[in-house]
């Protein structure tokens, strides 16, 4: 039983460290900033996810304003 739960670990260490970050390097960030890789490309999709999570929540408003509410922004 001893050797398989530590193969069992082994795996489960060795497929988290693959799935690790990866570098981006410089030439590579323009890729990343591309229409398509933005998440609000679609107005009515994120209209209705900012409508149904202030559904759930209880609460409107308050989307992308930064601050803590201490006033410092």
């Amino acid at each position: 039983m001893k050797p398989r739960l530590f193969l069992s670990l082994i795996l489960v260490f060795a497929g988290l460290g693959i799935s690790g970050c990866a570098t981006v390097q410089p030439w590579q960030r323009g890729y990343l900033t591309d229409y398509s890789m933005r998440q609000d490309r679609d107005e009515l999709h994120a209209n209705m996810n900012a409508h149904m999570y202030f559904s759930r929540e209880g609460s409107a408003g308050g989307r992308g304003i930064g601050g803590g509410g201490c006033g410092c922004n």
